[in-house]
Parts: structure tokens; sequence; C-alpha cells
């Protein structure tokens, strides 16, 4: 069981499910949602996460039509994605767990859109948009 919350604990989550597709996004609403040069996010089965507490404290934000982003009201920690056309996962903002997910990144996605700052320097596979899953 992983454990996450917002910065001020407010909002938590468990996870008792897989972690799946790890990957850093360098798009430009990541970008700005994250005030970084990228986010890093992991899939989930939605049948393993569920809200711990504060559910109610959640804000949503439509940042563009088939994405919903969550944070906490109280202290904006970014919380979640859902994709809407699919309804079986949820994305979660790897910074917000608690522990180690036993996973790592396994790729750079929407590099075409990253920071012209940002340098990525790692050997990760990188992709222009959306790429290939890496389970």
């Amino acid at each position: 069981m992983l454990h996450g919350s917002c910065l001020c604990g407010a909002v938590r989550y468990e996870v008792s499910g897989a972690v799946h597709d790890v990957h850093h996004c360098h798009c430009s609403i990541c970008r700005k949602s994250h005030g970084a040069g990228f986010s890093t996010f992991a899939r989930l089965d939605v049948a393993g996460f569920r809200w711990a507490a504060g559910e109610d404290r959640l804000t949503a934000y439509r940042s563009s039509p088939p994405l919903e982003r969550t944070f906490c009201a109280t202290c904006g920690g970014r919380l979640t994605i859902r994709f809407d056309g699919m309804p079986e996962a949820v994305w979660v903002s790897l910074g917000s767990l608690d522990g180690d997910p036993g996973v790592r990144p396994g790729s750079h996605m929407f590099v075409a859109s990253k920071a012209q700052w940002d340098e990525i320097s790692d050997e990760l596979p990188q992709f222009a948009e959306y790429g290939p899953m890496a389970d």
C-alpha cells in the first residue's frame, strides 16, 4: 500500500495497485501547472486508488478538453490527472507520494514543447509528443 498527500496534508490518498507508465511530461500545461521544467506522473488503475481524507478539499480544473487536474484548495498541491477517454486510469503526481513507488521514470514526453532553458541530461527515451507507454 502506498500513501500520498498534498503539501498541507489535508488531502490524502491510498494506492493498493501497481504503478505504471511513469514519465516526465514537458508540455507547457504541466510546466505551468507545476511551476517547473516538467512534471512527473504515474498511471494507476482507478480500482486501486482511493481518497483517504480531504476529498472535500479537492478542486478540479479542466486544463484542456479531455483532461481534468485535481489539487488541494488549501495549499495548491497538485495531485491527479484524469482523461475523459480513460475512466479506468488515474495519474498521480509522483511528487505527492509519501514513499518509494518502486518504479522509476521511463521516458520524457512532449519534449517538442519543453522549456527552452530545460536541458535533458539523462539517457531516458524522449518523445516529441505522447510516446509509447513503458510498463
